[in-house]
């Protein structure tokens, strides 16, 4: 309220030239910007708030799936059956590799059964595989599916960067021609009556880039960790599919 009355007076008297330096907080200037600046400023308060709540969310969830990942390899490699790797399964939920695992257990069984279904009794009991390129159909289609869920509300972050400093720069245009109207209406161009409003009015796009700035780095920063998973589950694809070749064709 102090700068609110500081700045009346300016506004009432055309020769005043001082105001205490004390009263141009942030705090202040938000308090008495326009109802338009106000509005701008809890709109991109709100795309702040959800943005770090991704942001942690979603680091979280990356540093999980790299560890389970780990995890789930050092159990597929040391383990001399898929059936003791699909056991494990359940305890590393987190990670891509088991979805990928899954999709294509599932699919080796499948054809394992169709197989034996159609052998003869007096046939050799040693299970087959009808078709390889089934189970790398099986093993692409999980793959896109695990990178959708890892990519999952990270392009919100993208949109946050994007707009956000547009929303800024729109509620500082809009508190700089408030603020012109004001400074006309005063009558005064001195420095005392300038500064305030226009302080306020920059205000908006000060908070469209504190929103944007982290949106764009962790928006980079998860996205190498998605390419990442994205490459492991590449070699993993192509080492269950040499395992598969090796033990049932």
């Amino acid at each position: 309220m102090r700068a609110s009355g500081v700045l009346v007076l300016a506004l009432q008297d055309p020769n005043s030239t001082n105001i205490p330096a004390a009263s141009l907080d942030i705090v202040s200037l938000v308090l008495h910007a326009g109802l338009v600046v106000k509005l701008v400023l809890l709109i991109l308060l709100i795309f702040s708030a959800a943005s770090w709540a991704i942001i942690v969310y979603k680091n979280g969830h990356v540093r999980r799936a790299a560890r389970q990942n780990a995890a789930f390899l050092a159990v597929f490699r040391k383990s001399s059956r898929f059936s003791e790797v699909q056991a494990s399964c359940g305890s590393l939920p987190a990670s891509p590799l088991v979805g990928l695992f899954q999709s294509g257990y599932a699919e080796l069984t499948a054809q394992m059964r169709t197989t034996a279904a159609d052998r003869p009794s007096e046939s050799p009991a040693r299970p087959t595989l009808r078709s390889l390129e089934a189970v790398d159909r099986a093993l692409l289609r999980a793959s896109t599916t695990e990178i959708a869920r890892l990519e999952h509300r990270i392009a919100f972050l993208a949109t946050t960067a994007s707009i956000t400093p547009y929303i800024g720069l729109f509620g500082t245009v809009w508190g700089i021609m408030t603020a012109f109207f004001a400074i006309g209406s005063a009558g005064s161009t001195s420095l005392a009556v300038v500064a305030p409003p226009i302080a306020e009015a920059l205000i908006a796009t000060a908070v469209g880039l504190f929103a944007a700035i982290p949106a764009v780095y962790f928006y980079n920063d998860l996205t190498s960790h998605v390419k990442a998973f994205a490459n492991e589950m590449e070699d993993f694809s192509l080492e269950f599919l040499t395992i598969a070749e090796r033990n049932f064709t």
